[in-house]
């Protein structure tokens, strides 16, 4: 039987770079992998189902499986994980020194159901006690036009969310106190430049950050792998395969991280950084699979119905494929 020939996309990462450059192989699969960016493939997989299985948003995925309106399945593939404390930004004559000074204010966000948008507002709800109805929301591009709403908004009426002008943007209206704060996707450029007109609210976010992970156990998922759900009906196998083929992957990467002839240069630092890892997230610290990423997942699942994007909370096993065989 030959194999099957199938379109994969995701971003290049260290730890795809193996299925990239053709080191891992998946069992039956002929790949053609295209390498984008998660912001340009997330809308042609999400609008057009153009790939056969795609790095993908996991807010999305989970808003569609909560309003069963989804055409994909999901393997516990975490692509992208990051802590987003950091991406709190404030305008410094708002008068916000602490997360409920967020209360009552003006916050601008390039995408209200974004993964990371989901994950900031749900730690200033769960951390600080700010739910979203207390927030007037501004959704546009942080600094070019703003793109369309990964998904369909549906909000109740008590989310207070306004699309800002075409000629506008987030970083601009912050600049010009048109807004309070900024939840970003990305560090602002007016951060890079040395603005006064922009802080961070956390300006320790690294130990805010080691804390929080220390309490909850949460490490924010940003991007799972979906597949098609008609390719899965015909081949239900691809899921295993694909499963084995990206954890092999990722492995080849965190052992590269031990190459001592590979790294000489910056094994002193390298180390040091590892070993502060370990100490809090243990060895196995960018792990795939439910169970380990259980925390981060059902913090999420909670979040999108908070935030009025989804109907009900979908518990973890409902939004990965059980037959894979992983925990």
């Amino acid at each position: 039987m030959p194999n099957l020939d199938l379109d994969i996309a995701f971003w290049d990462y260290d730890r795809t770079r193996p299925l990239m450059d053709g080191r891992v192989q998946p069992e039956g699969i002929n790949p053609k992998i295209t390498v984008l960016r998660p912001r340009e493939i997330f809308p042609r997989m999400l609008q057009l189902q153009e790939f056969h299985a795609a790095e993908m948003s996991l807010a999305s995925y989970v808003i569609l499986k909560a309003r069963d309106q989804c055409p994909f399945v999901a393997i516990p593939v975490m692509l992208s994980k990051i802590f987003r404390h950091d991406c709190i930004y404030v305008w410094p004559d708002a008068g916000i020194s602490k997360p409920a000074d967020l209360r009552g204010k003006r916050v601008g966000l390039p995408q209200y159901s974004s993964t990371a948008g989901v994950f900031i507002k749900g730690l200033v709800q769960h951390e600080y006690g700010v739910p979203p109805t207390e927030i007037d929301w501004f959704m546009g591009g942080q600094d070019t036009p703003a793109p369309a709403p990964l998904v369909p908004l549906e909000l109740p009426a008590d989310i207070h969310l306004e699309f800002i002008p075409e000629d506008k943007t987030l970083e601009g209206m912050l600049a010009n106190g048109e807004l309070d704060a900024l939840f970003a996707t990305y560090i602002p450029n007016m951060f890079l430049s040395g603005s006064p007109k922009i802080a961070r609210l956390f300006p320790n976010y690294k130990e805010v950050e080691q804390d929080y992970y220390r309490r909850t156990g949460i490490f924010p998922i940003m991007h799972t792998v979906v597949i098609r759900e008609d390719l899965h009906a015909e081949n239900p196998w691809v899921a295993a395969s694909l499963y084995a083929a990206f954890t092999e992957a990722k492995d080849l990467a965190v052992d590269r991280l031990y190459d001592t002839d590979a790294l000489a240069l910056t094994l002193p630092f390298l180390i040091d950084h590892l070993e502060e890892t370990w100490k809090t997230f243990g060895k196995d610290y960018w792990s795939y699979g439910v169970e380990p990423n259980r925390p981060a997942l059902e913090a999420l699942a909670q979040y999108v119905v908070d935030q009025g994007l989804a109907p009900r909370v979908v518990s973890p096993e409902e939004l990965f494929l059980d037959e894979i065989g992983v925990g």
